[in-house]
């Protein structure tokens, strides 16, 4: 799948009016739609290499989820992943799209894993990529955590040097551009920086499982430890389900480690003839 960068397909950026806002999306490519939904805090950004290699194959939609990037806003009360989802679908209905692939990452992938079970008849192929498993022990143990982007404000700044130190161990060593794309989004998130994080944790995700249908991938990457360690407990948990493992992807794998994501999601992708 590897091409010369100036053959590439265009990414063109835009809002689309929904039924909850307006949503902002990047776009690129033609051919079956493949909808991308980012982990939070973060932003369409997070594709932003991943997209022009996957919109070599497929009509590529990278949505800023609703209360993240660009996209308008809700009051902290209406979020929910179930909510996120629904979003989610009417985007996809806006763009006049019945069906499509959708492929996640950590709070996309759960995002993702959300709109397969409620609407599996749309949702052709799942991508879930560094998905954790929340389930009710998860949930327990999360509950009143401080979440690892949850920090004060202060009038000299210093909470931006504190959520550098707190994310920095998880990214590779001495990627300064890697961190300050993740600042970008979270300063613009504000308080969803840490309350995405809380949607998640109180997502009953084992009532959810049973329900899939679509042929699904679980991404692996080897050198996450907020994820990496529930990918073959997910695996068990969807029949049918193909495991691959990404060596040395950590938690920005999509950014990180772009064409290899990109390979792994092409080539199951088109495994479905999409």
């Amino acid at each position: 799948m590897t091409t010369s960068s100036t053959t590439l397909p265009a990414v063109h950026r835009r809002f689309v009016e929904t039924a909850s806002g307006a949503i902002h999306i990047a776009t690129a490519g033609a051919g079956f739609p493949l909808l991308l939904l980012h982990q939070t805090p973060r932003s369409w950004d997070e594709f932003r290499d991943v997209i022009p290699l996957l919109a070599q194959k497929f009509k590529v939609i990278a949505m800023d989820t609703i209360g993240f990037g660009d996209s308008c806003r809700l009051p902290m009360a209406e979020h929910s992943i179930e909510r996120w989802a629904r979003v989610s679908f009417e985007l996809l209905d806006a763009l006049g799209i019945q069906h499509a692939a959708v492929a996640g990452h950590h709070t996309g992938a759960v995002t993702a894993l959300e709109m397969a079970a409620s609407q599996p008849q749309r949702i052709s192929a799942l991508v879930l990529s560094s998905c954790p498993l929340n389930d009710a022990a998860r949930r327990a143990a999360h509950a009143g955590r401080r979440t690892i982007d949850e920090v004060e404000r202060a009038t000299d700044g210093k909470h931006l040097t504190e959520l550098w130190s707190r994310r920095q161990p998880y990214y590779p060593a001495g990627n300064i551009e890697l961190m300050e794309r993740y600042i970008v989004d979270a300063v613009k998130a504000g308080d969803m920086a840490s309350h995405g994080h809380h949607v998640v944790s109180h997502y009953v995700m084992e009532e959810r499982l049973p329900l899939l249908a679509s042929p699904t991938l679980l991404i692996q990457a080897t050198d996450d430890p907020h994820a990496s360690p529930y990918a073959p407990k997910l695996a068990a948990a969807i029949p049918g389900s193909k495991l691959v493992a990404i060596k040395g992807g950590m938690v920005p794998l999509p950014d990180q480690l772009p064409q290899e994501f990109s390979d792994v999601v092409a080539a199951f992708l088109m495994d479905q003839n999409l």
